[in-house]
């Protein structure tokens, strides 16, 4: 599984940024997907995970502002970010659990800088 994340930028506190996670490679086996962040000098966080059955799941700190969804015939996962906030800047990364009977592994893709000014 290959994963391309795309849709960082920068933009002002209260607007918006969508990020698309592309996956290539044996999509069928991707159990979930799922966007971390990470910001300077701090431990990664997990943001939002979708499963391949649509459940979603939010950090409590983007809950109600934050969006994933996926578009499965362009085998994209997308998260609409909503209301940034400077304490969103960091750079996001999109991880894909896949595999079947002889294991599940973590895919990573390359990251992609969002900065909130205020």
């Amino acid at each position: 599984v290959q994963l391309q994340a795309s849709g960082g930028g920068l933009v002002q506190a209260g607007g918006s940024l969508r990020l698309s996670c592309v996956a290539s490679g044996s999509i069928s086996s991707i159990k979930t997907i799922r966007w971390y962040r990470q910001a300077p000098g701090m431990q990664r966080e997990l943001v939002a995970g979708i499963t391949s059955g649509g459940t979603t799941n939010y950090a409590d700190s983007v809950e109600g502002r934050f969006t994933i969804s996926r578009d499965n015939d362009k085998n994209t996962v997308y998260l609409q970010m909503n209301s940034l906030k400077p304490e969103d800047t960091a750079v996001y990364v999109c991880c894909a659990s896949a595999g079947g009977w002889s294991g599940i592994y973590d895919y990573w893709g390359q990251g992609t800088q969002v900065t909130v000014s205020s």
